[in-house]
């Protein structure tokens, strides 16, 4: 907000024009010099979507490797898996033009991040014009989560992408009788569920909405149209069915504890503002955005009023957000599952949006450009951490060593066998790769029964067979100690490698301060 100076000659006046003393103009010119900076930060964020330092660690990993099967075995290899085929089917197709590099694989992601960024202003102006517009940019352009995701070669920056055009085909659908909004509301729907499951809560949130709005005469034949077509793109999962049920009979997710809803909110919070104490600085101020976005109207330049019937400029998007994570958490205490952030990418483009109205309600442009600044500032900070810090110790550490000294034929275990897609990535192909505990290929991870697999396993028994197979091989143990269900397995296999073989040492520590996915690597030669 512009401030001027009038004198009493100006006010009796008036055709004289406004005159700015030196220093309001002064400060209005550090506002825009402030503004500007924020605006060639967000343009850095376009950067950060490509650039990241990092190989790719397990998940990227075995998304890698299950695209590139032929396209008529991705649905086998994924009942085994437990997610959706569409992005694994486009991943597939991305690769077969631009290669399976690991700068090719994840620019996919990097392009869906880019493509969001333009349906965030749209989003942005339908709810608060321009200034809203420009602010939900700059806060998804350099949020750290949004940024860890657009570098990552899995499906959350394109489930983003989907979420935002879906939002807009919805709310263009309830205000025109136009076909194409009813087309693309149905068609992103169907999307949407065949790439996250988490898309099902979004959609019954959204499915709840709607029937809402079938109470009043006045929105009830524009709420029946679009949820027509919501239940028609739901027909695009029924084929789905049969991988999914056996998927929910059969994977779940083994490699976590089932989670509290309260430190799904926590996690949720502190992963948005991105890693260490800053990123938790970030997190409660864009959580502390949202609540004013809900609750707060600006009385003045100093003041807030408190509307605890919520202020409607964002209310449907957060009682969207809100009945996501509530039919999130219902599913969760009945199948004992967990939670990780990433998932939230149902309903990060909502917080994000609520927290640019939220910077609007302060009437200061002083206190805007703080905000602002503080959250960019940890953005880049969360940016540049996303750029140079390694997510895995395998493709860093494990993986160099294993290449410089290992010899054709040596043989090559990794325990547990979610060590194996990563490790084996840019491993040398002249080596035997076996993944405990089933001795098996090392590039996937076979998650059905996984935790009766696991429990049934011998380590004992299981070091003898590599001992067997490796002969007068070097054998290098790739292992790691804080997986859920090998509760001390991987430490019994390298005692009893141990044991059979004195001389093992270790080669590469554990280091899980440093990297997100870490391990051990040890050397046992042949007893001479």
């Amino acid at each position: 907000m512009r401030a001027v100076a009038v004198t009493n000659t100006q006010a009796t006046a008036p055709s004289a024009g406004p005159a700015e003393t030196p220093t309001t103009s002064a400060s209005h010119r550090l506002i825009v010099a402030g503004w500007a900076a924020i605006g060639v930060a967000a343009a850095c964020g376009l950067v950060l979507r490509f650039w990241t330092h990092s190989h790719l660690w397990l998940d990227e990993a075995l998304s890698v490797n299950i695209s590139k099967l032929p396209i008529g075995d991705i649905p086998e290899a994924l009942r085994h898996d437990g997610h959706p085929p569409l992005y694994y089917v486009v991943l597939h197709g991305w690769m077969s033009v631009f290669g399976e590099g690991d700068r090719a694989v994840r620019a996919l992601s990097g392009v869906c991040a880019v493509a969001a960024l333009p349906l965030m202003w749209l989003a942005g102006k339908r709810v608060g014009g321009r200034t809203v517009a420009w602010l939900a940019v700059v806060l998804l352009a350099l949020n750290p989560w949004a940024l860890r995701y657009a570098t990552e070669a899995r499906m959350y920056a394109l489930v983003v992408a989907f979420v935002l055009a879906g939002y807009l085909f919805v709310m263009k659908a309830l205000e025109d009788d136009g076909l194409g909004w009813l087309v693309g509301v149905a068609v992103v729907t169907g999307a949407l569920l065949l790439t996250h499951y988490w898309a099902l809560y979004l959609v019954a949130a959204t499915i709840v909405l709607l029937a809402l709005r079938l109470r009043s005469r006045e929105t009830r034949r524009a709420a029946t149209r679009v949820l027509v077509a919501v239940l028609i793109g739901c027909l695009a999962f029924v084929p789905w069915l049969p991988s999914f049920a056996y998927q929910a009979a059969h994977t779940g997710t083994p490699w976590a504890k089932p989670i509290r809803p309260s430190t799904m909110l926590t996690i949720t919070a502190n992963d948005l503002g991105g890693t260490g104490s800053e990123g938790q600085i970030v997190g409660l101020i864009l959580m502390l955005l949202v609540l004013l976005a809900l609750f707060a109207r600006a009385r003045d330049r100093r003041h807030l009023d408190v509307d605890l019937h919520t202020v409607p400029q964002v209310r449907t998007e957060l009682a969207v957000t809100g009945l996501t994570l509530a039919f999130g958490v219902a599913a969760i205490v009945v199948t004992a599952g967990t939670y990780e952030s990433r998932y939230a990418a149902v309903f990060v483009p909502f917080l994000l949006l609520a927290a640019a109205v939220g910077v609007t309600r302060f009437l200061s442009e002083w206190l805007r450009l703080v905000i602002v600044g503080l959250l960019v500032v940890g953005g880049l900070l969360g940016g540049y951490r996303n750029v140079t810090v390694d997510r895995t110790q395998l493709g860093a550490e494990v993986v160099p060593a294993l290449n410089a000294q290992a010899k054709p034929g040596d043989v090559v275990l990794y325990c547990p066998d979610q060590l194996g897609p990563a490790g084996t990535r840019h491993l040398r192909g002249d080596v035997v790769t076996l993944a405990y505990p089933t001795l098996g290929p090392t590039d996937r991870v076979d998650w059905a029964d996984y935790e009766d697999r696991n429990a049934a396993a011998d380590p004992e028994a299981i070091a003898q067979e590599v001992l067997t197979r490796a002969g007068d091989h070097t054998i290098w143990y790739a292992w790691a100690g804080t997986y859920r269900t090998f509760e001390g397995q991987c430490e019994a296999v390298n005692a009893a490698l141990l044991k059979a073989r004195p001389a093992g040492v270790a080669r590469v520590i554990d280091n899980g301060n440093k990297y997100f996915e870490h391990a051990w690597l040890f050397e046992f030669p042949p007893s001479p």
